[in-house]
């Protein structure tokens, strides 16, 4: 798995992943993988559920249905008050 990092008005990390295709005699179907580190660091639990979004050819969102609490904005916000 190689490491990839790109930037869009922000800084964010990710991971590169391959597509898998299984074809059934009933059906076929397209698998992502998910890497661990990802995961753990964003604190995903099993069993929990997540939706796609297409914003345009290139572009997938994987976005959770439940919001979660983010632990960027707690480090700000103890940043901003620390130097204040």
């Amino acid at each position: 798995m190689q490491l990839s990092a790109e930037s869009r008005g922000g800084v964010y990390l990710g991971y590169n992943v391959k597509i898998q295709k299984v074809e059934r005699p009933t059906n076929i179907s397209f698998y992502v993988n998910f890497p661990a580190a990802i995961a753990v660091a964003t604190d995903v639990q099993k069993g929990e559920q997540m939706e796609w979004f297409v914003e345009d050819r290139n572009t997938f969102v994987l976005k959770r249905i439940r919001n979660r609490k983010s632990f960027v904005n707690k480090k700000k916000a103890k940043t901003q008050t620390s130097l204040a």
